[in-house]
């Protein structure tokens, strides 16, 4: 009866199922009767009240919906909420001794979840699921120690002690492996570090109080690995039987320095660090934990291990208080840094097994790829190169007509261009004499009565009209660019000379840039070299063209990393262009150079056509700066984990889904700050 009675309250529905599990592991079997509370609550508001998401795990709620900043940075908006470096020296100079919590607090950890790690002990000792072994173990060591000894204070052999006998891995060997990675992973927290030491110059006598279950001695060696020398003390929990959490650890070491008439102990826990402190004649400082502090900007709809990382460099680097930053460094820093090295990551491993020769990095999305590819990856052959929508348009006029007019015509149909721009656009002022003397004739050569000029704007009624006539002046087009044609072969011969395969990396979306470029090289420049494109994200749903690139996908003239037909469907179908989300993907990949408009000759020399630059130069340096310092910072603590560099595209796109909540206002908010000219792919 009672299986039965268990299997239609929790499990009959994995979402409720999912839940109470969750609050159960959070509460434990001291509150059953609060975990029966919530399991009747999860019922009711299921069959009675029809809340039918709870069908679903919270973990698999897709496109995650928060309010985001959109009036001030994330750094700006924690630097205001806590104490500055100066007000923390200011409020404890005047104390005998100062105490610090540990982890979260003097030392980070690069998760968002402490138990993180765990996944990396396990691959260490090649156990599956270990995280949830070492999660249990400890949990019923420490129950186990509450019968015996009625604390809950453990130390760590007494875990192992417990996955020794439950799972098979020799002791000591397991204890040697867990130390390791955690002495690789620690690492100071920079706010706590300077405030450390600045203390030290005055003179102070620190101690530390934690509830841990390591040694003394090892978490000693942590501290002082990661400069914190010269401690008076550590007091921690595993070795005392009594806690922070029970206030018995502050009692005692208030015994210990009865001749001190001020201390003060500062901690990321309110309950622990702050209260139990002040019960026990501490002051208190509270320093707000990190991860908490910044979960209601994150995104959880992400892989654990990668998501993990990623929540924890983002908020570790942000939100300590040493620093602000501008919102379009952190533009960088949280939407672009991730994908830009899942992008290089993927780009390495597709060009390696399909054995490439040269990777070129088209301009201008390729800018900041390759200064990351060169710094991961130096001894590859890359090269920057000039390519543009523009300049692929005319040099390949001759052999497709159909895009030509699609995109200097039809693409700017009722946009408020006046045809007199979209002339010079295609270089063809020679043009403008012939059409004021123009008469247009329909197909059947019956004149209309559609008069073109300069001035008139290009709109649905006069786009065939200018069509026509471009058409009558064709051969003459061609010509136009016949010494452009020949500059960028000249250019391309030198940029693949002896290269038999080359790729060419390029944002998206249609994958015209790679495509085009390989039309031109293969079959009418006639060198020897195969050309494939690497995109980011193809042509969605949302698209007038959405399978335009389909067949080159298909047959991998073209691979695409964030999403496809084939690959992250739901993603392609959330990727909408019309509420400008190229735009946004195109911004996070500008660059400072001008934009490229075409090839020349200078006495058998090439030269280059460039177009405007950006005008908020310092906002594209600050997107780019914030790139290079995430990707600085995931490669210090995952570097030696190759597989932390393997980025799905899906957990790549994961935060610009957060970023698009609420009807794009924080997107918006930052495209507000530039005035790019990205067109249409």
């Amino acid at each position: 009866m009672k299986i039965q009675i268990y299997n239609a309250l929790v499990n009959r529905h994995t979402g409720i199922c999912n839940r109470y599990h969750k609050y159960c592991s959070r509460f434990g079997k001291k509150h059953k009767l609060r975990s029966y509370g919530y399991l009747i609550y999860l019922n009711i508001s299921y069959y009675v009240f029809q809340c039918k998401y709870l069908d679903v795990p919270e973990d698999a709620q897709v496109y995650e919906e928060k309010k985001l900043l959109y009036s001030c940075s994330e750094s700006e908006y924690a630097n205001n909420a806590r104490y500055k470096l100066e007000e923390y020296m200011k409020r404890i100079a005047a104390y005998d001794i100062i105490s610090f919590d540990i982890f979260d607090t003097l030392i980070f950890r690069p998760f968002s979840e402490p138990t993180d790690i765990f996944y990396f002990v396990g691959a260490q000792l090649g156990i599956l699921d270990f995280k949830n072994i070492r999660i249990i173990q400890e949990y019923e060591a420490r129950q186990e120690q509450f019968h015996s000894a009625h604390h809950y204070e453990i130390n760590f052999s007494d875990i192992w002690n417990r996955i020794e006998k439950e799972v098979g891995i020799e002791k000591t060997y397991g204890m040697m492996i867990e130390k390791k990675i955690e002495e690789k992973f620690c690492y100071a927290n920079p706010f706590m570090l300077e405030l450390f030491c600045s203390l030290k110059k005055m003179g102070k006598k620190i101690i530390i109080i934690s509830d841990m279950y390591f040694s003394k001695s090892f978490l000693k060696k942590i501290l002082e690995k990661n400069g914190y020398t010269g401690i008076t003390d550590i007091y921690v929990s595993s070795e005392y039987g009594i806690s922070k959490a029970n206030g018995k650890l502050f009692e005692l070491i208030k015994k210990e320095f009865k001749n001190s008439t001020s201390m003060v102990h500062i901690g990321d826990n309110k309950v622990s660090d702050i209260n139990m402190a002040q019960k026990y004649g501490f002051d208190s400082l509270y320093y707000p934990n990190i991860n908490q502090m910044a979960a209601a900007f994150r995104t959880y709809d992400m892989s654990p291990i990668i998501g993990g990382a990623y929540r924890a460099i983002v908020n570790q680097y942000l939100y300590q208080g040493l620093y602000t930053y501008s919102m379009e460094y952190e533009y960088g820093f949280i939407y672009g840094g991730l994908f830009v090295l899942g992008y290089c990551q993927f780009i390495h491993k597709y060009c390696t097994s399909h054995k490439i020769d040269k990777i070129l990095f088209l301009s201008r999305d390729g800018d900041i790829l390759k200064q990351v590819y060169d710094q991961i990856y130096p001894n590859e052959n890359t090269s920057y190169v000039y390519w543009s929508r523009a300049a692929a348009t005319k040099l390949l006029a001759q052999y497709n007509h159909y895009d030509y007019f699609r995109r200097y015509l039809y693409h700017k149909i009722n946009q408020k261009i006046s045809i007199q721009k979209i002339l010079c656009s295609m270089e063809l002022q020679g043009l403008i004499e012939s059409l004021n003397v123009y008469i247009d004739k329909d197909s059947s050569g019956k004149k209309t009565n559609i008069i073109l000029n300069l001035e008139d704007e290009l709109t649905d009624k006069n786009v065939e009209a200018l069509k026509r006539f471009l058409q009558l002046y064709f051969n003459e087009i061609i010509q136009q660019y016949k010494v452009q044609n020949k500059a960028a072969r000249l250019y391309y011969t030198k940029e693949l000379i002896h290269c038999k395969r080359a790729a060419a990396v390029d944002i998206g979306w249609a994958g015209s840039g790679a495509i085009s470029l390989a039309f031109l090289v293969e079959r009418i420049w006639n060198l020897p070299c195969e050309i494939v494109g690497i995109i980011a994200g193809t042509n969605t749903i949302h698209n007038k063209e959405s399978d335009a690139s389909e067949i080159f996908l298909q047959s991998g003239k073209l691979v695409s990393y964030l999403f496809s037909q084939s690959d992250n469907r739901e993603v392609m179908k959330k990727h909408n262009p019309n509420k400008n989300y190229n735009v946004y993907w195109e911004l996070l990949l500008s660059s400072p150079t001008k934009q490229f408009l075409g090839f020349d000759l200078d006495n058998q020399k090439v030269i280059f056509h460039f177009g405007k630059e950006e005008t908020n130069q310092k906002g594209i340096k600050e997107i780019q700066k914030g790139i290079l310092d995430f990707i600085k910072e995931y490669r210090k603590h995952f570097n030696d984990f190759p597989f932390m560099l393997d980025i799905s595209g899906r957990d790549a796109y994961a935060a610009m889904l957060l970023a698009a909540s609420h009807g794009e206002k924080y997107l918006k908010s930052i495209a507000k700050k530039f005035s790019l000219d990205i067109g249409v792919s």
